[in-house]
């Protein structure tokens, strides 16, 4: 899911875009992106990293460039930071793959990112910033599923990742209609 702000000037009034905003000459790029992303949305990232750098001559009526950041918000902290009383009314959540057409090039920034992070999930442990501290093993996998659009055996996942390193199992379960499912943790950061 993405969050999408509905513009409210010129030039493409009324369309959807990309959360965004301009530099303020006294912070750096991490902590402009960080502020953007909380004024125009409510949000904090659980993680931050810098995609890529868009300039195609015709992207915006003022020649602007964008040094675009994708921001993973972890999935138990949403709702509530949603939930916020002084939450921004032009923001709203949209499928990744399902999204409307977009104010300047933020569709291909789009697609981007999703291409991006579909190829990162593979041989990084960015997964984490969509979960909680302590996740199960299903709850992983649906991550995984969800971002790579596909369904993932279930035994096989559970025996590729039990053979890594990546994952520490701790000592709490997490108990529901089924048996108790261990939950686990990342060994270090994404």
């Amino acid at each position: 899911m993405l969050p999408l702000v509905r513009r409210t000037r010129e030039p493409h009034l009324g369309m959807w875009a990309l959360p965004g905003g301009w530099l303020d000459p006294a912070e750096d790029l991490d902590a402009a992106a960080s502020r953007t992303l909380a004024e125009t949305t409510a949000l904090a990232p659980s993680y931050l990293e810098q995609l890529y750098t868009f300039g195609a001559v015709d992207r915006a009526p003022s020649r602007a460039i964008a040094i675009v950041y994708w921001a993973l918000l972890r999935s138990d902290l949403v709702d509530a930071q949603r939930a916020v009383e002084d939450a921004p009314e032009n923001v709203e959540w949209f499928d990744a793959d399902d999204l409307p057409e977009l104010a300047f090039d933020h569709g291909r920034i789009a697609e981007y990112a999703l291409w991006r992070l579909r190829n990162k999930v593979g041989y990084s442990t960015i997964a984490a910033g969509l979960l909680p501290d302590e996740f199960t093993l299903t709850e992983l996998r649906e991550v995984y599923e969800a971002v790579l659009g596909r369904r993932l055996d279930p035994s096989n996942f559970r025996r590729l990742l039990e053979g890594s390193d990546e994952l520490v199992p701790t000592e709490s379960f997490r108990t529901g209609k089924h048996r108790p499912a261990r939950l686990y943790r990342y060994n270090g950061s994404a």
